[in-house]
């Protein structure tokens, strides 16, 4: 079955590692056969790469458009899996699911389960943002303004 992708004015989507770009109006595109598709709301770009979780999930991302290096950012990943669940094994259940889709080849699916994992990180970066003003608070005596 077809895919059918829109692209509105100016949006990008990656193909099999080519970058297009909709030049005009709004664009349809049909896709007809299997191909590696990341669209631009999908992609992160390496200067949007801030957090542990994602670098896994650029590593994943090259992983799957790039299949040439994939070997590269497949390593990259394992490293920075380790790491991230090590320090933060809250996120086991998220980090098994993602390996699990990559040992059977499914490199879309790991970006999907991969998505969790950066949601994680951020309700976790933002529990501990609310501790550090509370802590603040506590050793101030002032109350901040957030």
């Amino acid at each position: 079955m077809p895919l059918l992708i829109d692209l509105k004015p100016g949006e990008k989507v990656i193909i099999n590692g080519a970058v297009l770009e909709n030049a005009g109006a709004n664009t349809k595109l049909r896709v007809h056969n299997e191909s590696n598709i990341l669209r631009q709301k999908e992609i992160l770009t390496d200067q949007d790469v801030s957090t542990p979780a994602s670098r896994i999930y650029f590593c994943l991302q090259c992983a799957y458009i790039f299949p040439d290096k994939r070997d590269h950012y497949l390593e990259l990943y394992n490293h920075f899996l380790a790491e991230y669940l090590g320090a933060c094994p809250s996120a086991i259940d998220i980090g098994n699911e993602i390996y699990n889709d990559v040992m059977e080849g499914h490199y879309y699916k790991a970006l999907k389960a991969s998505r969790k994992l950066l949601k994680h990180e951020s309700e976790l970066l933002g529990r501990l943002e609310k501790d550090a003003h509370i802590w603040s608070e506590a050793v101030t005596g002032e109350k901040s303004e957030s």
